[in-house]
């Protein structure tokens, strides 16, 4: 599933309730010493070379402020920027424009730096099958708008919630365990009992798990904390029959040998906790 929609409803309540917590009764320093009828244009400027993301979040900041605040995308989300990129223009009162800045920055650092990191990941695979995924650990709140930059930079989103998937992890199969042996399988065939509609994945930490799961029929398979060797010999083993995640201890300077051993995806929760925002600044122009 790939974010690359945002829903406008969603979106316009997360802005709203930003927008509460930020200004609250009011914008003080601009209402004692911003004129109500100043109109200016603004440039926001990224700082930093990188993918853009977010342009409709900042719209939306804008445009709940003051609908005749016009906001002017100068490029694309998904779109390289090098550094010193006009990436938006935005005209109408000044008081508007102040007051809504550093939340619309905010959103659009975040939302950058995630596209800019998603792209160099996607980049150091590119010629091979594998897709880079991202994960669950994102920011509450915020994980729509994070997977969309995510799409944005060129990699793939993984499950979006604990409801579009089942996903058999660790916990689960210990908890199973205690049944007796068996456990992945007797825990595959109760989700496809329950959940017929959806998919199952399981996290495998061993050889002997991975086997278990292909054999109980998951579409997807974990290959979690594996070495390169155990990926390879858990893909000789698969001939094809599940889909091979790798994941845990995923750096970019491994992303080229494991996508060599054959795996379909590898899934980087560091594409949403770990991501450095982008430099990106609002210029009057006077």
């Amino acid at each position: 599933m790939t974010e690359n929609k945002l829903n406008r409803v969603a979106l316009l309540n997360l802005v709203r309730m930003c927008l509460a917590e930020d200004v609250g009764s009011g914008d003080a320093t601009t209402l004692a010493t911003v004129p109500e009828n100043v109109v200016v244009t603004a440039l926001m400027v990224t700082r930093d070379e990188c993918v853009c993301a977010g342009l409709p979040v900042a719209e939306a900041v804008f445009s709940e402020l003051d609908p005749d605040c016009a906001f002017t995308p100068q490029v694309q989300d998904g779109e390289f920027c090098p550094a010193g990129t006009v990436i938006a223009k935005v005209e109408g009162k000044a008081q508007t424009i102040l007051t809504g800045e550093r939340l619309a920055l905010n959103f659009m650092q975040r939302l950058c730096g995630i596209a800019t990191m998603a792209n160099a990941y996607a980049r150091e695979v590119e010629g091979t099958k594998t897709q880079i995924l991202d994960t669950r650990k994102t920011t509450p709140g915020l994980r729509h708008l994070e997977k969309y930059a995510v799409a944005m930079g060129g990699a793939t989103n993984h499950r979006i919630g604990l409801y579009d998937r089942v996903m058999i992890k660790d916990n689960h199969r210990e908890l199973a365990s205690l049944e007796g042996e068996g456990g992945i399988t007797r825990s595959v065939e109760r989700c496809r009992e329950k959940y017929p509609e959806l998919e199952v994945e399981v996290e495998a930490d061993t050889l002997e798990e991975v086997k278990e799961a292909i054999e109980a029929g998951a579409e997807y398979v974990l290959l979690d904390n594996m070495s390169n060797e155990q990926m390879a010999e858990a893909v000789r083993f698969n001939a094809g029959r599940s889909l091979l995640e790798a994941s845990g201890g995923i750096t970019i300077e491994r992303l080229k040998s494991i996508a060599e051993t054959g795996v379909d995806f590898i899934s980087v929760g560091a594409l949403t906790h770990s991501v450095i925002s982008t430099d990106i600044g609002l210029d009057i122009k006077l």
